[in-house]
């Protein structure tokens, strides 16, 4: 079976997205794949008694601006300089999909958290992804 030759690497930007960076920049030098690494805004406005206290415009490109920020320092900081930067906004299921469509990948890499109780009933988005990709999906086991 040949290497992989373009990650899509997930990241939610949180302290444990370390650990799903560290995993698929290893794995991409063992491959000589390429990495796109992606981050979702899905901002879901939210309007108390109906009346809104700032455009939802322009806090989606004020979260939006922050995530690139977030995604550059931490990319600098993990050696991630060939890779490709992206954040979209929308579905982050949705999103993700597209994305990996569209940059061609052959695995997406993304972190997956232990649940127990009434989380396990919940569609999360790594087992969305896993049934819906149209390419390997390796999950990062996290706190």
């Amino acid at each position: 079976m040949p290497g992989y030759q373009k990650l899509l690497v997930v990241l939610d930007l949180s302290d444990d997205s370390e650990r799903v960076v560290i995993a698929a920049r290893d794995l991409a030098a063992f491959s000589k794949a390429g990495i796109v690494a992606l981050h979702v805004v899905e901002f879901v406005p939210v309007e108390p008694m109906g009346e809104s206290l700032m455009p939802a415009v322009h806090i989606e490109n004020e979260l939006i601006k922050r995530s690139h920020e977030k995604l550059n320092e931490l990319a600098t900081r993990l050696g991630l300089g060939l890779a490709t930067l992206r954040v979209e906004a929308g579905n982050t299921k949705a999103e993700i999909l597209r994305v990996a469509e569209e940059e061609h990948a052959d695995l997406i890499v993304l972190g997956s958290r232990e649940r127990h109780g009434l989380a396990i009933l919940i569609n999360f988005t790594e087992d969305t992804i896993l049934h819906a990709a149209h390419c390997d999906v390796l999950a990062v086991r996290l706190r």
